[in-house]
């Protein structure tokens, strides 16, 4: 999926449909896998990047604080190492003021915000282009998670890709690792990447952070079901499915699922099935890497990387590494 925030033309509106029949068939064919599930990007629509802002809030979920208290603390440092003037391509922006925030120290030239959900994607760009008028800012609804090509509007300079948030744990070791070659392709030999990652920690602390007391993770992850019954007619019963996060030790990752609360069977366009009480559809993981594990990652992708920061406690570090 491709589309600008300021286009509304034959051929954008042409390319929506082509994406729309690629999201029915990937929903279709992932809700009626033997084990069921669902892609973690479609929590991202406009309602679930509310929630997600919301679960950022949480005194649970740590990675937000923890990673901003990192460019807060070295933001001077991050800011001399990957060098000021460049294209900053955010991917997964949400409401890009992760991104904002650095401006003032990295001076980019460009500022190129991509995300899914391209309706909250604009409406956060609109205030950002009120509050850094000297920033060239383009916006891009895209799903950058099976393919990634830029368009000409994007310059070709000094790119350097900007991916918080530890969202490199929502693919496995072997996607995460034919994303960064796919990244590594579009920065060229001046690029690079600066990229959150979560590392493992204590079970304990992430099964709170992905279940929280308040309940907010828990209606983010069943918006899901309320955003497929949109996008294919379906007719998920929400109040039929409970939430489940927990962590994995033995496969370092943690998970998120929905479990059906009863017997019930699900309609959508082009399909059905029949769930079992208990049955569950798995929609989310998000793996925790060790700090070595996550170089050796970048370093078999294509890129060196020249500096880690990381919290006191070591539980998450923010990484920049050039292209090699």
């Amino acid at each position: 999926m491709l589309t600008s925030c300021t286009s509304d033309d034959l051929s954008t509106r042409a390319a929506a449909q082509v994406v729309n029949a690629h999201v029915a068939d990937e929903l279709h064919a992932g809700l009626l896998a033997p084990e069921a599930w669902i892609s973690p990007k479609f929590l991202y629509d406009a309602l679930g990047s509310k929630l997600f802002e919301a679960i950022c809030e949480l005194p649970e979920y740590y990675p937000t604080r923890t990673e901003a208290a990192i460019f807060e603390h070295y933001g001077a440092e991050i800011a001399r190492v990957a060098g000021s003037n460049a294209t900053l391509i955010d991917l997964g922006a949400g409401n890009c003021a992760k991104a904002a925030s650095l401006f003032p120290l990295l001076q980019p030239a460009q500022y190129v915000a991509i995300d899914i959900s391209a309706e909250f994607l604009c409406d956060a760009l609109a205030h950002l282009r009120q509050r850094f008028p000297h920033i060239a800012v383009e916006g891009l609804g895209m799903d950058f998670s099976s393919r990634f090509e830029l368009p000409p509007l994007v310059r070709a300079e000094r790119r350097l890709f900007f991916y918080p948030g530890s969202s490199i744990g929502n693919f496995t070791p072997d996607e995460a690792h034919a994303f960064l070659r796919r990244l590594r392709a579009q920065c060229g030999q001046d690029g690079g990447v600066l990229i959150g990652i979560d590392l493992a920690k204590d079970k304990a602390v992430l099964d709170e952070a992905y279940d929280d007391a308040l309940g907010v993770t828990a209606a983010f992850n069943l918006n899901i079901l309320r955003h497929v019954n949109a996008l294919v007619d379906a007719d998920f019963d929400i109040r039929q499915w409970r939430h489940h996060g927990f962590y994995q030790p033995e496969l370092g990752r943690v998970e998120m699922h929905l479990e059906a609360r009863s017997d019930q069977e699900v309609h959508w366009r082009g399909g059905q099935r029949s769930f079992a009480a208990g049955d569950c559809i798995h929609t989310e993981n998000s793996y925790k890497y060790q700090q070595a594990d996550a170089i050796a990652l970048l370093e078999r992708s294509g890129f060196e990387a020249t500096h880690v920061w990381t919290d006191p406690q070591r539980w998450f570090a923010v990484i920049h590494a050039q292209a090699i």
